[in-house]
């Protein structure tokens, strides 16, 4: 029997190319968002290597922080930019989703999603959420949760000061930047519970170290999990 849906998807794919938000080459047949070749070579962040252990070694000063966990390596002009910068500045929500998703989905595989009550995603300026008309943390947040089955929250933190973007500032200057942003809308949320903090990417840690600041004496527990970390 003829699959004419299948012949439809591949007349429109001629009419109008869906692209690959990672290499840009067309998708084709059910493919989605990123092709398969994709999916399958994004360059994963491999436990114990160089690049784990700095994330892990960013949040020891917080004897809260029981975890921290990046899904893929970020580096200059590749694949993992470019699904970053179609999240952050093309409108491509799906994209943090569908990564989101794919990371659940291979912790709940391998055994290593935490024991979490509620995932909380790291908040824009009120500002920023209006000339972007989303944030694009959220979405990793749901489709996080999708895969894990764990509630999600978008509205537990609120940042407070508008900040102006940390590309091209040191170190001590990102920290000195994200000092006191952040604040709890909702402490009986999170009081004595165990949370997932989730961020887009991670570089110094300053944005998350913040926001873990933000909770401290609630008697939390938290785990971070950002969709990149960047080769500091």
């Amino acid at each position: 029997m003829i699959n004419l849906s299948r012949y439809w998807l591949d007349f429109v794919d001629l009419l109008f190319p869906r692209c690959c938000e990672a290499c840009h080459k067309a998708l084709v047949g059910t493919e989605e968002i990123i092709c398969t070749s994709c999916r399958i070579t994004l360059p994963r962040l491999a436990s114990d290597s160089v690049v784990d252990l700095s994330v892990k070694n960013k949040f020891m000063i917080h004897p809260e922080v029981q975890g921290a966990f990046s899904y893929l390596i970020f580096t200059k002009k590749g694949k993992v930019q470019e699904l970053l910068y179609a999240l952050k500045y093309k409108g491509s929500q799906d994209v943090g989703k569908l990564l989101g998703n794919m990371y659940g989905q291979e912790l709940k595989d391998q055994n290593l999603v935490p024991t979490a009550d509620l995932i909380i995603s790291v908040p824009l300026h009120p500002r920023r959420q209006k000339e972007r008309g989303y944030n694009q943390s959220d979405a990793f947040a749901e489709g996080l949760s999708e895969a894990t089955g764990i509630l999600w929250s978008g509205t537990v933190l609120a940042r407070m000061r508008y900040t102006k973007t940390q590309t091209g500032k040191s170190r001590s200057e990102r920290y000195e930047n994200m000092s006191g942003v952040f604040r709890i809308n909702k402490r009986e949320a999170i009081a004595g519970k165990r949370i997932i903090l989730v961020d887009d990417v991670l570089t110094t840690g300053a944005t998350l170290d913040a926001c873990v600041e933000a909770m401290k004496g609630l008697d939390c527990t938290i785990y971070i999990m950002t969709i990149a970390a960047a080769q500091t």
